[in-house]
């Protein structure tokens, strides 16, 4: 545990860092625009290069060293960050750019995040994979509550160059730790001939297997319907605010608190004996969170659901992951992690994708004041700005119940630890 617990940490610093700077970019780039499609887009755009990269993400895992992979991905993050506060500086700075710097960082982010999670079955015992996962969310979720209150003190003192500036300094402290931690290398095993079949391999691998194909699938639908809700959270609560800032950076603590908690109490627990039931449990729990959420129009109500929400994401994600790492051997789990990796990444790009111009072309329109659907809606949702964001964030929740309901009705996901 001693050399993932260092790892860790530089990752805990580094990614307070990286927060603060997106909810800064976030703050400027709503200013500049005022449109979800904006903001959906640059998370479209991060996700983007993941779906290419991914397909031979997972033969660059298992043959070359992880450390290395994981090392190139900070200098890559590292020189985005640099572009993003120079073109600032220079007043040079717009919305294509991010899209631009995301493209780069998403790409060789995948490389990065696939080395990482590959490595922690051999720095880890089996004991702990649950433990570790709810770590991995305090890195999270702690940022969540950190990042966005010290981003917005500093924001109006230093401005977006210096905020980038502490990310350029928490990046060198992730970079320091990550470069003096020994990660163990698999034994290397025969590949297939054909580039087809090296390729493939990830795929059917789970596909001969009912259980985890079932839990790849139901996993789809979920990531789905939550990532078409998650490109909406910003943008709606600074709509229905009226861009507060702080109003958004409260949510985000919020957050950040319901995720450290169901962290801790994960880390403390170690989870329940039926990881598939924490998953399938923590699917519907956060959906109905998200719902009461898209119903809200003010604090009192957003603030409690995004408690009960995040308290969720620890327990199911790190399941998930001990599930995972529990079945796959460690030198094919670069390859597995990117086949799964690359269906759920392709779903979330076309969710984000759609998210935006639905918002903003369909829903808000038809909720202005005096239209038939505001008409509707506008009891339970309100109407004006953010209400068409709200009806679709609150319709996606309600599939991410439905998601954790079906899992349930499959026999083959039912006994995936049975085997």
């Amino acid at each position: 545990m001693r050399t993932f617990t260092l790892i860790w940490f530089g990752q805990l610093v580094s990614t307070l860092g990286t927060y603060m700077t997106f909810f800064a970019l976030t703050l400027w780039a709503w200013d500049q625009t005022g449109s979800a499609t904006a903001l959906a887009l640059v998370g479209f755009f991060s996700k983007l290069p993941k779906i290419p990269t991914t397909l031979f993400a997972g033969l660059i895992v298992d043959r070359f060293n992880r450390k290395y992979l994981m090392l190139l991905g900070d200098v890559i993050s590292v020189l985005g960050t640099i572009a993003i506060g120079v073109l600032y500086l220079t007043q040079q700075l717009h919305i294509w750019h991010l899209y631009i710097v995301v493209i780069f960082s998403g790409g060789f982010g995948q490389i990065q995040t696939l080395a990482y999670q590959a490595s922690i079955s051999m720095m880890v015992p089996k004991r702990h994979y649950t433990r570790t996962g709810s770590m991995a969310s305090i890195v999270h979720y702690g940022s969540n509550i950190v990042g966005p209150a010290l981003a917005g003190v500093l924001y109006p003192l230093i401005g977006l160059s210096g905020i980038v500036l502490v990310d350029l300094v928490t990046f060198a402290v992730a970079f320091a730790t990550l470069l003096a931690a020994t990660i163990p290398q698999p034994e290397k095993t025969p590949e297939p001939d054909h580039l087809i079949n090296k390729l493939t391999f990830g795929f059917r691998h789970v596909w001969q297997q009912p259980g985890l194909k079932a839990l790849l699938l139901i996993t789809i639908l979920f990531t789905f319907a939550h990532d078409m809700g998650a490109a909406l959270y910003s943008p709606m609560i600074l709509a229905r605010t009226n861009g507060s800032a702080q109003t958004l950076a409260s949510i985000s603590a919020m957050a950040g608190v319901g995720g450290v908690v169901g962290a801790i109490v994960v880390s403390i627990w170690g989870g329940p004996k039926r990881r598939i039931n924490a998953v399938l449990g923590g699917y519907i729990g956060a959906g109905l969170s998200k719902a009461v959420f898209g119903l809200g129009q003010s604090l009192t109500v957003w603030l409690p659901a995004q408690l009960s929400s995040s308290l969720n994401f620890p327990l199911l994600g790190s399941a998930r992951s001990a599930l995972w790492m529990d079945s796959i051997s460690p030198n094919l789990q670069g390859r597995v992690f990117a086949a799964n990796s690359l269906v759920i990444q392709g779903a979330s790009a076309v969710a984000v994708l759609l998210a935006g111009p639905l918002a903003d072309q369909l829903l808000e329109p038809t909720m202005m004041p005096g239209r038939p659907l505001s008409n509707i809606f506008s009891p339970s949702f309100g109407s004006g700005p953010g209400a068409g964001m709200a009806i679709l964030y609150a319709l996606c929740a309600l599939a991410m119940i439905a998601a954790g309901i079906g899992g349930f009705l499959i026999p083959s996901l039912k006994k995936i630890e049975d085997a």
